[in-house]
């Protein structure tokens, strides 16, 4: 009897997933655990095996298509994979070939019934909480997807709600049907061009930050801390601390600990915007954006404010390792109610990061340099050399204030120049 092998469940919030790419043909035998695709979701990416030996009978989704969990991915024939062999290498795909793969895919396979609809999760939830009929917002996403994007343009209007006279003009409408006509100026690919298709997990980033910029508006503000007093303890402690955790020492635990100290003083920097409402939230998650080969992540600190410094440096020392490992889960990423981004010591003096929806502010460290600046020293003020940082705060002026922002900013910076911290 063939075996049915299902898009699994990766998270609690994660309640579909894409194809990226089959490793398999029909009709090739396969070993038990041989990956037979790769599949990708909202939030993490993942591969798909074999529970047991057998031939590839039926590839039952075509390749870049998006599935709710639990849907048939393929079929094995279990009792056609007679004696145990050596599994063949796995057919794979070039970057180029990727993106007519969706075009040329067989429309005779058979496919579980697809939805009325096609919406990523975000944006179907993201409807409902604004009593939109998801079915009535014109898609901008891949084969017409409604993206979290496309629900944020469209308004908060429900779909009853009667149309203006103004509506009737062509110039008229809603943000989203001007964005889904919207013609973007785009290159020419030449031959000479180098053509990089998007991975499902860019295509996801790119989504992210556009829904970013059209919901929230964004205001920046920067302030230069002296980590004088953080240096010398830092210094001071970083070979026991290495020989004691197995790994280094940085400032990164610090600014996140500062952070936290800092939300619980100004908790409307740990809210989010539900509906027509502020909501302040109980607990405080900190995001950390890590660098992978596959693009940014944001793995998730819970309860930060019930870590100690060394917690906090352990945390985030195993969240970044399991991110580059491909190891992290959808879960881990989840849940975040404010962002710490850290781009590293490669020459920035600062920048402005986008909101990670549906937080209302990300903090983003800036190089940590070397710099004479004026200090008090006995009440005469004298040129000494110390190690100074910026960090930028991007918040969202719909219910973040000129006043609360950089109040929170302010206080970041006060609470790392004072260097109380116990390792």
């Amino acid at each position: 009897m063939p075996i049915a092998v299902t898009m699994p469940q990766m998270g609690e919030s994660v309640v579909e997933g894409t194809v990226e790419r089959w490793l398999v043909r029909e009709g090739e035998r396969v070993a038990k655990d041989q990956v037979l695709c790769e599949i990708t979701t909202e939030k993490v990416d993942a591969e798909v095996v074999a529970p047991e030996a057998g031939v590839v009978a039926k590839l039952l989704v075509a390749q870049g298509t998006t599935v709710p969990v639990g849907t048939e991915l393929v079929l094995l024939d279990a009792a056609a994979s007679g004696a145990r062999a050596a599994a063949p290498a796995p057919a794979t795909v070039s970057a180029a070939a990727a993106v007519p793969a969706l075009a040329t895919a067989p429309t005779s396979a058979a496919k579980p019934a697809p939805e009325p609809t096609r919406a990523s999760p975000l944006a179907r939830r993201m409807a409902e909480e604004r009593g939109l009929d998801v079915g009535a917002i014109p898609g901008s996403g891949v084969s017409g997807r409604v993206t979290k994007a496309d629900v944020a343009a469209h308004g908060s209007a429900g779909p009853s709600a009667a149309p203006s006279p103004a509506a009737a003009s062509p110039a008229a409408g809603t943000l989203g049907e001007f964005l889904a006509k919207l013609r973007v100026p785009t290159h020419r690919v030449t031959p000479e061009d180098k053509l990089i298709p998007f991975t499902a997990i860019r295509r996801r980033i790119a989504e992210h930050m556009v829904v970013s910029k059209v919901v929230s508006p964004h205001v920046g503000t920067v302030a230069e801390i002296d980590l004088a007093k953080l240096s010398k303890l830092r210094e001071r402690a970083k070979k026991d601390f290495e020989r004691a955790h197995g790994f280094g020492l940085t400032y990164l635990p610090f600014a996140v600990a500062a952070t936290v100290r800092a939300l619980r003083d100004f908790p409307r920097m740990n809210s989010a915007v539900v509906g027509d409402a502020i909501v302040e939230r109980a607990g405080i998650h900190i995001g950390v954006a890590v660098e992978t080969e596959r693009g940014l992540l944001v793995p998730v600190v819970r309860n930060a404010d019930r870590l100690s410094l060394v917690g906090l440096a352990e945390a985030i020392n195993v969240l970044a390792k399991r991110a580059r490992d491909r190891e992290i889960t959808a879960d881990e990423l989840a849940g975040g109610t404010f962002t710490l981004s850290n781009p590293g010591r490669e020459g920035n003096l600062y920048g402005f990061a986008v909101i990670n929806q549906p937080q209302v502010g990300i903090l983003r460290m800036g190089e940590v340099k070397k710099r004479p600046i004026v200090v008090d020293v006995g009440g005469e003020d004298t040129i000494a050399i110390h190690p100074m940082m910026y960090m930028a705060l991007s918040y969202d002026h719909r219910i973040i204030d000129g006043v609360t922002g950089n109040g929170f900013l302010y206080r970041v910076g006060k609470y790392l120049e004072a260097a109380e911290f116990e390792l």
